[in-house]
Formats: C-alpha cells, sequence, structure tokens
C-alpha cells in the first residue's frame, strides 16, 4: 500500500484502482447475463407471437383465427360451437385414450369456437390439419390442456369439401386412440383408422391361416396337453 502525506502532516494511504477491478468486472458480467435473459425473452415472445401461440400454466392455443375469411369464402357461411372430452374413460376396447366423439361435420367457411374438456390428469391436445397455412402457420389449429381442465378457441374453416385429421399429437396418444375427423361440406372421404368410425388403414398381417397343417398341429397339441394335465392329476393308470 502507498503512503501520502496530508495537509496536517499526518499520513494517509492510497488505496489501488486494482482492488476495484474484480467488482467491475462481476458487475460487467451480471449486466451482460441480464441483457441476453431478456433478449433470450423478447425473441421467445415474438416467436410465440408469430406463430400465433397463447401458452399459460392452463394450456396453449396455437392459430386462433376470429375474423380472417380464407381464400373463397365471401363470407361465414355459420357460426358453432362443440365441446370435445378428451380422456382415457372414453376409449374403445383395444384403446387407451380418446375423444368423446370421432367425428364432426359443419358447412366450409363456418366459424368454429371449440372448448376442450381434458378428464385426465395428463395433457391432451385437439389438433386439426390441413388448414391453409397463410391464415394457419404449418397448416393447423390446436388446443391443448395440462391436465384436468378445459380451454376455448375459434377458427374459421376454408372453402371447399374436405375430411380433416383431428388427433392428440403427445407421443402416442393417437397411436392409443385420441384420433377423429372432421368433414367440411361432403368432406373427401373417409379417414382410416378413426375408432368407431373407419378399420385400420393396414390389416393384421399375423392372421392364422387354418389349413391342414395347423389343424393337425392344434389336434397333436390338444391331445399332448390332455396326457400332461391327466398324469399330473393322476387321471390315467
Amino acid at each position: 500500500m502507498d503512503f501520502f502525506l496530508r495537509e496536517d502532516g499526518r499520513k494517509g494511504a492510497v488505496v489501488s484502482r486494482r482492488r476495484h477491478l474484480p467488482r467491475t468486472v462481476s458487475a460487467l458480467i451480471v449486466s451482460t447475463l441480464f441483457v441476453v435473459l431478456f433478449n433470450a425473452g423478447s425473441a421467445a415472445q415474438e416467436h410465440a407471437h408469430h406463430h400465433g401461440m397463447q401458452l399459460d400454466t392452463v394450456g396453449m392455443v396455437m392459430n386462433e383465427n376470429t375474423d380472417q375469411l380464407p381464400r373463397g369464402c365471401p363470407r361465414l357461411s355459420g357460426e358453432h360451437e362443440i365441446t370435445v372430452r378428451a380422456g382415457k374413460e372414453f376409449a374403445r376396447p383395444g384403446t387407451m385414450f380418446a375423444y368423446d366423439r370421432s367425428e364432426w361435420s359443419f358447412e366450409p367457411c363456418t366459424k368454429l369456437t371449440v372448448t376442450l374438456i381434458n378428464t385426465d390428469s395428463v395433457r391432451h391436445q385437439w389438433m386439426l390439419h390441413g388448414l391453409p397455412r397463410y391464415i394457419y402457420p404449418q397448416g393447423m389449429f390446436t388446443l391443448e390442456v395440462a391436465g384436468k381442465g378445459q380451454r376455448t378457441s375459434t377458427f374459421i374453416l376454408p372453402p371447399g369439401d374436405k375430411t380433416y385429421l383431428v388427433h392428440c399429437d403427445v407421443p402416442q396418444h393417437m397411436e392409443k386412440g385420441m384420433k377423429a375427423q372432421l368433414k367440411a361440406g361432403a368432406g373427401d372421404g373417409d379417414l382410416p383408422s378413426i375408432p368407431g368410425v373407419t378399420g385400420p388403414r393396414l390389416q393384421d398381417p399375423y392372421a392364422l391361416a387354418w389349413n391342414g397343417w395347423t389343424h393337425g398341429a392344434g389336434v397333436l397339441f390338444g391331445i399332448v396337453g390332455v396326457l400332461f394335465v391327466g398324469r399330473k392329476l393322476h387321471l390315467f393308470a
């Protein structure tokens, strides 16, 4: 430490600036991190807004549209509201999850308000594909409820007869039964593997073809099984 003589003759100390350098560096690092995190948060908000996403603790809405008419719709053909319940209690035999309905029908250019009620403790979605991308990024409208609860949102169907896929995009939920279809107008056919509406796209390739060999093998195994059980129960001397 350096010293100097004050005007009153007493000795004073000169504090080196190097002692303040670490504090300055720390302050700069903290400020930089704050700016980076703030910009990252702003970018995330801009990204969500750009894709029409509304996200909170209840769930999520993507690509809501309450007023923009799709091209080819001179006006709304009508306004409808539906309530969709989703959960394991609606599952059919062979499935784990399902909606309470597998099919809906509306006129093209309908303004449709959907309320999704989730009766499970895991998250479920009502996602509709095939919409025009100039209004709906990625061609979809999505409702999601994270656990028991409900969420409501609105979109407008485009013109033309078409069948739209509706499903839950949570991994494995569609494969386990949460799949449906929505027909605009007359639709353009049924989709495969819609529970309660259509059969699978591909039939089970493992069906047993009964012929002379399989019949003979069945009889043989049956005799062997009877003899084995009989000996265990001492039915035969």
